[in-house]
């Protein structure tokens, strides 16, 4: 599930692949950029912005994607056979001499001016593995609808940029509240941990081929996916209901005993 550790590293290993190289090979297989053609132009770096990747070329363009829940990025020596997919599912091909840059099921793929960027980016809040990260002003932003549920607030990307479902839950077990809990019930001390708990997850994941916040091997997360196995710290059952984000229902997983305030009624063990 792509979220902004996941999001960094397939940045990276764009950036690694087609950075400061010129470009070969292009094919944009949707119809508006169909005709698009980047062959000969030098691309200049790939960055993540929060969920976003940012694939700087020669000539003031940027090609905006987002992976959303399934599009992935792939990487591919020269000769070597593309997996991740079904041909019908490739939207986005990008070659250099030597490896050759694959996206499929890609929700959003678009050409941009480079100085236009903020029209896809620029409603985001602070980065949470980014040069822009602040923060104050990132719980300013979740505090300024105190009657929000903190899971709701912090999937809001207009909050603070990179935390998906995963981290959600595993960050309200951290703070032993439920996702439920409004934003601005949470106590002070723990409404100032927040930010600096929530980067310390996303930059110690950012580089691991496993995203663990336990800390634990063959234990990697507290509370995602393990209902209705016993909580790793009280042994009570994990459990899990939907909560919404603004667009869609997520399964969101906690402790009924290490996490306080409200929860749903009807929930799963």
């Amino acid at each position: 599930m792509p979220e902004g550790d996941t999001v960094w590293q397939a940045a990276s290993r764009l950036h690694a692949a087609l950075a400061g190289k010129v470009l070969t090979v292009s094919d944009l297989r949707v119809p508006r950029y169909a005709t698009t053609d980047f062959t000969g132009r030098g691309v200049l770096d790939v960055t993540p912005r929060g969920k976003h990747i940012l694939t700087r070329i020669e000539g003031g363009l940027t090609l905006h994607s987002h992976l959303r829940m399934d599009g992935s990025w792939r990487v591919f020596r020269a000769g070597e056979r593309w997996t991740g997919g079904p041909a019908h599912q490739i939207r986005a091909v990008l070659g250099t001499a030597d490896r050759t840059a694959v996206g499929y099921r890609l929700p959003v793929l678009e050409l941009l001016r480079t100085a236009d960027e903020d029209r896809a980016v620029g409603h985001l809040g602070p980065d949470l593995l980014g040069p822009d990260w602040d923060p104050d002003r990132a719980l300013a932003n979740l505090l300024a609808d105190p009657a929000r549920p903190l899971g709701e607030a912090l999937l809001d990307q207009r909050n603070l940029a990179g935390i998906g479902n995963v981290f959600k839950s595993e960050l309200c077990f951290l703070l032993g509240a439920t996702p439920w809990l409004p934003v601005g019930a949470l106590p002070a001390d723990r409404s100032a941990l927040l930010p600096v708990l929530a980067k310390k997850l996303l930059e110690a994941n950012r580089d691991r081929p496993v995203r663990s916040t336990t800390g634990r091997r063959g234990q990697h997360l507290f509370v995602y996916g393990r209902a209705p196995r016993p909580c790793l710290r009280c042994g009570t059952p994990v459990r899990v209901a939907d909560q919404g984000d603004g667009s869609r229902e997520r399964p969101t997983y906690w402790c009924p005993t290490c996490q306080t305030g409200p929860a749903p009624q009807r929930s799963a063990a």
